[in-house]
């Protein structure tokens, strides 16, 4: 499965610039204000803080968790492959459909099991294995009560990775406070898709002190810059606020869109930022917004999906605006 929002590809193929592509592809925060960090000649000049001793206090302080409790990375998918490195089980149980980055992670001397979430999310994997979740899920925006399921997996003595990317859009239950009495449980958060920041490479392991003891991290693996930012937009409480109040707002918008359209056979119900639709005409509408410069997510290779699901990002009202006039346009 590869990553989406291939919007340079894209672009290219129409003989444009990405930015006259209006991206629906992309699951990140259409709500990104102004930055007011900038690039200082200490930064460029003086090696990073390489304990990122500032970032892990607010991020510590914001997630309500422990400095050493906090892992940093290079971006979400850097953390994914350091944490298979560090892994040891041999058996490892993909929910799927899932963020594809999580099965090239896996080493080839591991066996890879995939579950089919919408049809045996409660089969047992094998015991001492380790399990992928993505919570909310991708790309349909799904939100698991995970009891049910934490219960199988702790019975079994389950390695378990929970994703949990998506979650800060909406006021969902979040796991990462298990970690303390849970030695067996790895959360991967990115940073990028609610601080609106794609551009800036920052993702974390939240994890049991031990297990974040033991995990090889290089040096000056984030930029000046990229903690500076980050440091900046996670105490920006304003910031939070009003991405939840838009979020609400223009998510209500788009779901009239798509459904009034009358295009789609079925339009998922999301707990985050994105819907995933069905259509039998799904290719006819994909190419057909592609020539009036909108990219949507084609999800046919994504696990147990077809080429009839797309997906579609929750943008701002310019961008909802383009996208009925262009959906007006398709003929069934």
């Amino acid at each position: 499965m590869k990553h989406g929002a291939n919007i340079y590809k894209y672009a290219k193929d129409l003989n444009i610039h990405a930015e006259k592509i209006i991206d629906f592809s992309s699951n990140i925060n259409f709500y990104n204000p102004k930055i007011k960090t900038q690039a200082t000649n200490n930064m460029l000049v003086k090696y990073a803080d390489s304990t990122y001793s500032d970032l892990k206090n607010t991020i510590s302080l914001k997630y309500k968790i422990n400095k050493n409790q906090i892992s940093l990375f290079n971006g979400a998918t850097s953390a994914i492959f350091e944490l298979f490195k560090h892994l040891k089980e041999k058996n490892v149980y993909l929910y799927a459909p899932l963020y594809g980055e999580y099965e090239k992670a896996v080493k080839k001397d591991k066996k890879i099991y995939k579950i089919n979430r919408f049809k045996d999310l409660y089969k047992k994997p094998k015991k001492d294995s380790v399990v992928v979740f993505v919570n909310p899920s991708t790309p349909d925006g799904k939100y698991y009560d995970l009891k049910k399921l934490f219960a199988i997996w702790q019975e079994q003595k389950c390695t378990i990775i929970l994703d949990e990317s998506f979650i800060e859009f909406e006021d969902l239950k979040y796991f990462r406070s298990q970690i303390e009495n849970n030695k067996k449980l790895y959360i991967i958060q990115s940073f990028s898709k609610f601080y609106a920041c794609a551009g800036v490479r920052i993702g974390a392991i939240f994890s049991h002190k031990s297990n974040i003891k033991n995990l090889s991290i290089p040096m000056w693996a984030l930029s000046s810059f990229d903690v500076a930012f980050l440091n900046q937009r996670l105490l920006d409480f304003d910031f939070d606020k009003k991405s939840k109040k838009l979020h609400k707002k223009n998510k209500k918008e788009l779901f009239q869109i798509l459904k009034n359209s009358k295009l789609f056979d079925k339009i998922y119900k999301s707990d985050s930022n994105f819907f995933l639709t069905k259509s039998e005409i799904a290719d006819k509408i994909f190419s057909s917004l592609l020539k009036e410069n909108i990219l949507a997510r084609t999800c046919g290779s994504f696990d147990f999906l077809s080429n009839n699901y797309l997906r579609f990002a929750v943008k701002n009202k310019y961008s909802h605006k383009k996208l009925i006039k262009a959906l007006k346009k398709i003929k069934i």
